[in-house]
Order: structure tokens, then sequence, then C-alpha cells
């Protein structure tokens, strides 16, 4: 059995030819590089994105910007409680925000914004809300935490510096128009100081709309596609795999979140040759398509073998230590990049908000995590330097709150 434990080095040395080898056992045409780019699309279900003056319903039984088609530009922004909130103060904080929240995503501009205009266009605005483990202790219901509202267990791969991890309440932003998200963040969080202090603030992007067609596949900057086997909305799967339908009855229609921040070592990545890359990964960069298959959406055939016996796709390629069989059992992916600009020695320092919406982090998102920390191939390009999990609350009736099935 091949060495889980391969080095950059090895890989590029060896890696490209194995990888070639692999490839070899492939039918005719397969290879990558063997013909142009055909830009990867979801069904064609996925819900259109129209101009800046669209809307997300902020109501609902469940909280928006989860399941919503995700806008160009997020902004994550983890608070504590200050010393000495209790439940009542946090009530009064999530009725105030609720309402700024449901203003501000209509394109209305929230009471005692100073700059009205600001709020319009609304440009798709989501505001999510989600509860840290501190919350619970703060507000006195840490015997309705669920089990899994806690730090996650250490992976060898992390290297977690504390001004990105844990948070007591987190605040999640997303617009199509970044005027908008940021007048929505301000309102917000002037909202919030009166209750919490801002731990950290992790701003993300994807392609806009004008730059990638409605469904299309989001691009991390590794150049991969990132989140072709999410479940889809609107299906059994994504209901499961989601939505919490058991356990604490307040968080029924409700979610966890885990966001993680991962750094990416792009100079040693640009250093890897193509064939090398998509070892890695187990999919082609510019379709992809699992190494076995030739379109994105192929299933990938784990059980194939090259010329010279290897699996086609490696032991530790991405895709396979990522691989659930139950549909059910998948996380949701919403990831956004960050680009936080250049070193002094000019080196991007850019990396991934992995943000993983799942029913139970426990059952689906740790066993995940644990496979890619043993032996996933990529992990010599990633690193882990951020973690926080939350419950995300359901959504909320008109005239109601988030929060309130929690707390009222």
């Amino acid at each position: 059995m091949p060495d889980p434990r391969l080095t950059r080095r090895g890989l590029l040395a060896g890696g490209a030819a194995a990888a070639a080898g692999a490839l070899a056992g492939c039918a005719p045409g397969q290879v990558a590089l063997s013909g142009p780019a055909v830009p990867p699309t979801t069904p064609e279900t996925a819900p259109p994105i129209s101009g800046a003056s669209a809307t997300e319903p902020f109501h609902g039984p469940h909280q928006a910007g989860i399941a919503t088609t995700p806008q160009t530009h997020a902004v994550f922004v983890g608070l504590d409680l200050l010393p000495g909130t209790g439940r009542e103060a946090v009530v009064r904080m999530m009725r105030l925000l609720t309402d700024d929240a449901r203003r501000l995503s209509e394109g209305r501009p929230a009471l005692a914004d100073t700059e009205p205009e600001l709020a319009a266009p609304p440009a798709r605005l989501t505001v999510t809300f989600g509860f840290g483990p501190g919350l619970f202790a703060a507000a006195g219901v840490q015997d309705r935490r669920p089990g899994s509202i806690a730090p996650l267990p250490g992976f060898v791969v992390d290297k977690l510096e504390k001004r990105w991890t844990g948070a007591d309440l987190l605040l999640q932003l997303c617009a199509d128009d970044p005027v908008t998200l940021a007048h929505a963040l301000r309102m917000t969080i002037k909202d919030a100081r009166s209750f919490a202090r801002v731990r950290w603030t992790q701003r993300g992007f994807r392609r806009s709309p004008q730059a990638a067609a409605p469904g299309t596949t989001q691009r991390n900057l590794m150049g991969q596609l990132d989140g072709t086997v999410n479940p889809q909305p609107g299906t059994p799967d994504f209901d499961r795999a989601v939505w919490v339908g058991d356990g604490p009855r307040w968080l029924h229609g409700g979610t966890t979140l885990v966001l993680r921040r991962i750094r990416l070592k792009l100079e040693t990545w640009d250093a890897a040759d193509r064939v090398a890359k998509e070892f890695t990964i187990g999919r082609r960069l510019d379709t992809g398509a699992p190494l076995t298959g030739q379109k994105e959406r192929d299933e990938p055939d784990f059980d194939k073998l090259n010329a010279v016996g290897f699996p086609v796709i490696s032991e530790y390629a991405h895709i396979r230590r990522a691989h659930v069989t139950d549909p059910g059992m998948r996380i949701l992916r919403r990831v956004y990049n960050y680009d936080e600009g250049l070193t002094p020695e000019g080196h991007a320092d850019s990396g991934l908000l992995f943000a993983s919406y799942q029913a139970d982090i426990d059952r689906q998102f740790v066993p995940i995590q644990k496979r890619l920390a043993e032996a996933d191939l990529l992990n010599e390009w990633t690193t882990p330097i951020g973690s926080a999990v939350f419950a995300i609350p359901p959504g909320c009736a008109r005239g109601g709150w988030v929060g309130e099935t929690l707390l009222s």
C-alpha cells in the first residue's frame, strides 16, 4: 500500500509520473488538457440571479443564507458577549438584530440609519445568525446546547490561531454588492456593540453573476471546482443532510455551521505541474470531471485500475478521502475565497473560508475531516488556521425574531 506521508518533493518528482501512469488506464480522450475547457454547471433548476434590486426572503422556517444561491461577497463576524450579558440582554440583542436584518434584506434602512440611501439596492442581502458555545452558558441555557456545538477535536493538520478561532455569536452577511454589504455590516454591528465585542472579521468573495452563469460551480484560488457534490436545495437528501429534524426541539428547522479558515500555499502549489495537481485532487482542473469520467458530475469509479494495476484515483486523492456514500450524510459546502493581499516577499496571503452546514457536526463533518487529516494529498498545500462552530437557529415568522425558539 502506498505511504500516505507523501511529500511535496516526492509528488513533484515522482507523483506526476505515477499520475501519468494512472491516467494511462483511462479511455482515449480522457487525459487532462485533451480539449477545450467546458464551463461546468449545476442542473437547470438552479434559481436565476437577477439584478441589484433582487431580494431574498427573510422570513420562513429556515434562515436565509444557507440554501440561498451563494452571493458574490460575504463577511463572517465572530462576537464575544460582554461580561454580565445574560439571557434578558441576549433576547434584547436578538430582537434588535433581527429587526435590522429584516429591514436591510428588504432594501429598507434600519431604525436610526444615518445613511438610509445605502440600504438600497438590497442586492440579495442575507443576514444569518449563529450561536456559539459561550452564548448558551451566558444565557443560562447550557442544558439546551447540542452536544456537537463545542470546539472540534484536534486534527493533526491544524495550526489554529486564536485570532480566528471560536466566538459566542456569529453574523454571516452575504450580498452581490460590496457597498450594500458594508452598510449592512456597519448597521448590525453598531446595534450589537452594547452587548458584544468583535472577536474576528473574515471577508470572502466568489465569482459574480456577471462573470459566471447561474449554477456554475465555484472555483477556489487553487483553480479547482469547489462544491461539485453539494446536496441540492429542495431535495429530500438536502433536507436530511442540512436541516435539523431530531435532537433539541428548539433547533428543528435550523442547522449547524463549522467555519474553517484555511490558508493556501499558492507559491508551492504553483510549482506542481498540472498532472500532479489533478492526481492530488482526483479531478481534472478544466472540467472538474473525476479522473475516471468525462463530466463534472460523473460518479467517480474508485475501483478502476490503470494498466499497471494501481487505482486511477489514488487512495489519498482528495475526492476519495472526502467521499460520502450516503447523500443524506453529506455536508453543504458554501465556500468563499479570501485574499489579504501580499507579504513583503510578494507572496499571496490567500485561502478559503470553508463554511460547512450540516444537521449534525459529529455525525457528518467530523468523520470527513478525520479522513482528510489522516492522509489527504492536498494537506501539503492547505493549513487550517481558524475554526469555530455554531448552532444556526431556524428562521422566524413576521413579528418574530431569530433565536426565540431557544430563548423565549
